[in-house]
């Protein structure tokens, strides 16, 4: 049934009125506005009746009037997050990603870090000078297994100074031009390095064969060896100096006896190479040339080695010995007169 065929569609509502009213409406709100703002007098409360009777009615209502924006503001923000997920899942994943490679690059910073802390920490007794180097080039065959660094003639570097790692020692120097030098490591066929075991004390020589385990030949002594043995460089002949760090023994499947290298254990591209000529660099040569030769001594050439020692005659306390005279004088001897042949005249 329509509107105007009710019971209602011949009432109207004349424009008067309804100005009216809305006038009445806006100026009770006019009025109770202005009672909740008013300030009461100084011998009553601060927050006076009228005050609360508005602001306990208005609670309810203002809570109705901001709920459908509340609930407005609350459906955008979901549909905005619906819509927007793809997006920020794009990021986030963008960004994971290159906080990983940042991960990644600190991580490898601290290692790097780490080595060269180890590097320059390496400490010889008695010291030696020691230059820092750089691994630029590997060449490795069947049988050779070299290594240049970027350190050469103008850092003092010579032929045959020993070359470490932070693990350990790596090889020695085999030829040396202006800003580089060639590195034998001790895997080479042609290497050949005097080593000793920590425990005993036996040496032997570490000879490279190609593998990854150098051998070691020549050893001496009744059981010099066992399983894990620490092995250090022995200083025999003058090559390198002594106390060196090699590896660890161990026992080959061919039933020989081999090293497995400490410096294998870390990459080698960094290296210090020990400026060791001779253990004559090692000693003080001003104390060896200062010549402070002691007392001379001598013996009784009459006394003979095999007699008996003469007993030792006790010594008196001083409180029993008594003040000697002095000794005379001694009188020279008379001189001889020569014997009489002749008779008496």
């Amino acid at each position: 049934m329509r509107f105007r065929e009710g019971p209602l569609g011949d009432l109207k509502v004349p424009l008067t009125w309804t100005a009216a009213v809305a006038l009445i409406v806006a100026a009770v709100i006019a009025v109770a506005f202005l009672l909740a703002d008013r300030r009461e007098t100084l011998q009553e409360q601060a927050y006076g009746v009228t005050r609360q009777t508005v602001d306990t009615v208005a609670r309810p209502v203002s809570g109705a009037i901001a709920a459908p924006g509340r609930w407005t503001g609350l459906g955008l923000d979901y549909v905005r997050s619906y819509f927007f997920t793809a997006h920020e899942n794009r990021r986030l994943k963008a960004e994971l990603a290159e906080m990983r490679q940042w991960r990644d690059r600190a991580l490898a910073l601290q290692d790097q870090n780490d080595r060269f802390k180890s590097l320059l920490g390496l400490r010889t007794d008695p010291p030696i000078p020691m230059a820092s180097a750089r691994v630029v080039s590997d060449s490795r065959g069947p049988f050779a297994n070299t290594r240049l660094a970027d350190a050469g003639a103008e850092r003092g570097i010579l032929v045959g100074n020993p070359v470490l790692n932070e693990r350990g020692l790596v090889g020695r120097v085999v030829g040396v031009s202006s800003g580089v030098s060639r590195v034998l490591l001790l895997t080479d066929i042609a290497s050949r390095t005097p080593v000793m075991i920590d425990r005993t004390n036996a040496r032997a020589i570490l000879t490279g064969d190609g593998g990854p385990n150098p051998k070691l030949e020549y050893l001496r002594g009744v059981d010099p060896i066992q399983q894990g043995d620490r092995v250090v460089t022995s200083g025999d002949g003058g090559v390198v100096p002594r106390g060196l760090p090699v590896g660890a023994a161990v026992k080959g499947l061919d039933g020989r006896w081999r090293v497995v290298l400490f410096a294998d254990q870390a990459s080698i591209d960094y290296v210090r190479i020990l400026l060791f000529k001779d253990f004559a660099q090692l000693a003080d040569e001003k104390q060896l040339q200062a010549r402070s030769l002691p007392p001379v001594t001598t013996e009784d050439p009459q006394t003979s080695i095999l007699s008996a020692p003469k007993p030792v005659a006790p010594v008196p306390s001083p409180s029993a010995q008594a003040p000697k005279p002095p000794a005379p004088a001694a009188r020279p001897p008379a001189a001889a007169t020569p014997p009489q042949t002749g008779a008496p005249r």
